[in-house]
Order: C-alpha cells, then structure tokens, then sequence
C-alpha cells in the first residue's frame, strides 16, 4: 500500500531527527507578570549577547579604518566618511532592508510545525540579493563621476573612488551573509560564514529545504517586505549620509569632525541594535507559538532594557566628552567640534535606542511598512529640514544637522514605543496562524503538482 501523504509536517530524510528546543519554549504563557519579566530578560540578553559580538567585531573594520586613516590627515579621513557614506546609502542600507524582511517570516516559521520553511525563505532571499548587486557595482565603479557631480572636492572625491573599488570585493559575501540565517536556534537573519556552517552541519534537517525551483516562486513577498524594510532601514541609514554630505558642504574639518561622530554614535548602536535583533527573534517565536501574553512582556521589556543601554552610552560621552576625539584624530580644530557637539550625541543616545528596539518589534509583527513611514516623517519632513535651517540659515552649522537629527529620533521614538504599547498581541497571534496556513496551503499544492508530474513522467 502507498504511505501517507506528504505534508508540511512530514520529515524530509528518516529517522526524523529532534527538534532543537529552547529551554525557554517550555515555559508558559500565563503567570505572574514580573516573573515572566524577568525570565525574558535573561533570554533577550542571551539572544543579543552573540549578535553584539559578531556586529561589534564586525564594525570594528570600519572604526580601525577611521581611526588609522584620520591620524594621517584630516583630507584622508574627510575621503573615507565620503566613501562610507556612498557605500551605506547605495548598497549596505539596501541590503540590510531586504534581508529584514526575514525578520518577519524566518522566526516563526521555525517555532511552527513547518521548521523546514526557515531553508525555503533563506533560499528565496539569496536570490533576491544576487539580483541587488548588479546595480551596486555600477554605482560603485562610476562613483568619482557621480561625487565630482555633488560639488564634492575632486581629491576627496579621488581618494573615495578608490575605496569603494576595494570595499566592492566583499560586496557579494556581505549580501549572502545578510540572507543567511545566523543562528540555528533563534532563526536570525544576519551575518558570518561560521554562523552559516553551523546551521548546516549541526541542523540541516531541521530547517534545510532541498533545492528546489520553488526557491525561485513567492519572490514576490519578499520584495514586497524588503522595499518596506528598505524604506525603515535605509531610510534612517540616508538620513544620516544626507546629513554627512551637508556638513562636506561646510569643509573638510566639519566632514572629517562629522565621521568622528557618526562611527563613535554608530559604535554605541551596536548594543540596542542587537537588542532590536533579539528582541525581533524572540517575538517571531512567541507568535510562532500562539503566546499572546509574553510577547507582550517581551516587547516592554526589551524597551526598558534599551533605555538602560543608552543610559550607559550617554554617560560615557560625557564623562570622556574633551578628549573623545583623539582617538580618531590629533587636529585641534576637530578635536575641539567634537568637544562641543558630544552632549547632543549622548542626548540623542536614548531616544536612538528605543527607537532602534521598537523598530525590532514592528518588524516581528511584519509592520515594516509602519516603520518605514514613521522613519521617513521623522527624518524627511521634521528632522533634516529643521537641521538644514538651523545649519544654513541660521549659521549654527554643525551643531544644527544634530539638533536636526535629535529631533527626529525624539519623534521616532516617541511614536515608536506608543505603537508598541498598543499592540493586540492577540491578534498578531493570529495573523501569524494565517500566514503559515497559507504557507501550507502552498506547499500541500506544490506536492501534488509534483506528484502528478512524476506519474505523469513514469506513464
């Protein structure tokens, strides 16, 4: 007699292999709030500790390029924030938009019965990415042509051509690595080779999925949610560029103070942001497995904890607030800019934070579009425009693109949490059941469709 019928359920290869199980996944939805609180605690700082060091490790390439390049001259490092900045807005910003949108599916897929879409999903994505570099690399081998036509001086202009012809050679592994799953356990969409051979030694029939044409079908949702994930991440990610080209408006010594900032903001990030990562993955996997209750708990604990990180980063830009910038550059012009503009970074390390963390949260609800928008009005309409003024207009110069970008995060921030806080969790239970109904409403399809080919071939 023939066997049963395959589902999404079915194990791929027999015997089936365990489930790997967090330990956290047997605890239960309901009971006492603090407790709960505190149980969630201990995982999000677990899940975020290993994301921190691969990022932290990870930016650390870029810090020691800034820190080795500006003690040789401030033009030099006037050329590197200028070829950064160019990098982040035509390729890094797109490419971390669209691997988001694995934020979305990857989590609770592998909490479901369906494990095996987590290979799927990732398959679809690298296809997806491989399509994104071709763009990328013309704009980056015509970039001296396109900065000499922004007004930008032409030796600056020179030195960050050639910097973007050697950053390009890691362009491809960046993006493969940005759609690959980081860890096993938590499903999580980010870097590394290591964490990709892990997946695939220890786990791979967990949540491998053969190859198959279906890694080409359902593109479509993925482009779908990585131009919203684009428009959240990038959005943010141009805002600050955008600033960066202002201040090269303003000269070189205002650029080269601007990339101290930015790398030094930019360092602290890392923290909150590997919270807003582990955060993402640990509400994907409550929704994945019906727990209304502690997601909610999950979500207002992981801002708190945000609100404890940038507390710290605030405090240590103003404790080493006169002699910060020599370790990026021994120009008394820069350093004393930098002196001056700290307490506007330390400031703004708060609300930057929470509003990284509650951009995390949207996402494990697939409200990229949400976060997009809120990014965009925040930035575009309210933030830039009054730096602009306050800089141009007002000759405050420097010191008004932060103010301008302070005001924005504020807003961000603001509007952020208070989504957050409203959230029916609920019924993102509920949409999540939906979609992996649908997922094995398609996959149940494809079977059949397979099966009557192959009988179709054997007759």
């Amino acid at each position: 007699m023939p066997g049963p019928v395959a589902s999404e359920n079915t194990p791929l290869l027999n015997p089936p292999v365990p489930r790997i199980e967090e330990p956290s996944d047997e605890m239960p939805d309901s009971g006492n709030a603090l407790l709960i609180f505190w149980e969630e605690l201990r995982i999000l700082t677990r899940y975020a500790l290993p994301v921190f060091g691969t990022h932290i490790l990870e930016f650390s390439l870029i810090m020691s390029s800034v820190i080795s390049i500006g003690h040789l001259s401030t033009t030099a490092l006037a050329a590197i924030s200028l070829g950064s900045m160019t990098a982040n807005v035509t390729a890094f910003s797109v490419i971390q938009g669209f691997a988001s949108a694995l934020d979305t599916m990857l989590p609770s897929a592998w909490t479901s019965t369906q494990p095996h879409l987590v290979g799927l999903w990732t398959q679809r994505m690298v296809v997806v990415q491989g399509f994104l570099l071709i763009p990328m690399y013309f704009v980056w081998f015509n970039a001296e042509g396109i900065l000499l036509s922004l007004k930008q001086d032409p030796e600056v202009a020179r030195l960050a051509a050639i910097y973007l012809r050697w950053v390009s050679m890691g362009l491809p592994a960046y993006a493969f690595n940005c759609a690959s799953p980081d860890d096993a356990t938590s499903s999580e969409t980010r870097r590394y080779f290591q964490s990709q051979a892990y997946g695939v030694i220890y786990v791979p029939r967990t949540a491998w999925y053969p190859l198959s044409r279906r890694m080409f079908t359902s593109l479509g949702v993925l482009v779908q949610l990585g131009l919203a994930g684009v428009g959240q991440t990038a959005s943010e990610w141009w805002a600050w560029e955008l600033v960066a080209l202002a201040a090269s408006l303003i000269g070189p010594v205002a650029l080269a103070t601007q990339s101290v900032l930015l790398v030094s903001a930019s360092t602290t990030f890392q923290a909150p942001f590997a919270l807003s990562v582990a955060t993402s993955v640990r509400i994907g996997n409550l929704l994945g497995e019906g727990k209304a209750q502690r997601a909610g708990i999950a979500s207002n604990t992981s801002i708190l904890m945000a609100l404890a990180l940038s507390a710290a980063s605030s405090a240590m830009f103003l404790i080493f607030r006169n002699s910060w910038a020599y370790i990026f550059n021994n120009d008394p012009e820069v350093v004393t800019l930098v002196a001056s503009i700290i307490p506007l970074v330390a400031l703004f390390q708060v609300f930057d934070g929470n509003a990284a963390v509650t951009a995390g949260i949207l996402r494990a609800r697939g409200k990229q579009v949400t976060g997009a928008l809120l990014n965009l009005s925040s930035y575009y309409i309210f933030g830039i425009p009054f730096g602009m003024y306050l800089t141009f207009s007002r000759d405050m110069k420097l010191h008004g693109l932060w103010i301008g970008l302070t005001v924005s995060l504020v807003y961000c921030a603001f509007f952020g949490t208070l989504l957050c806080l409203r959230t029916d969790w609920n019924r993102e239970v509920w949409k999540v059941m939906q979609r992996l109904k649908e997922d094995d409403k398609a996959h149940r399809h494809q079977l059949q469709v397979d099966a009557e080919n192959g009988v179709a071939q054997q007759s």
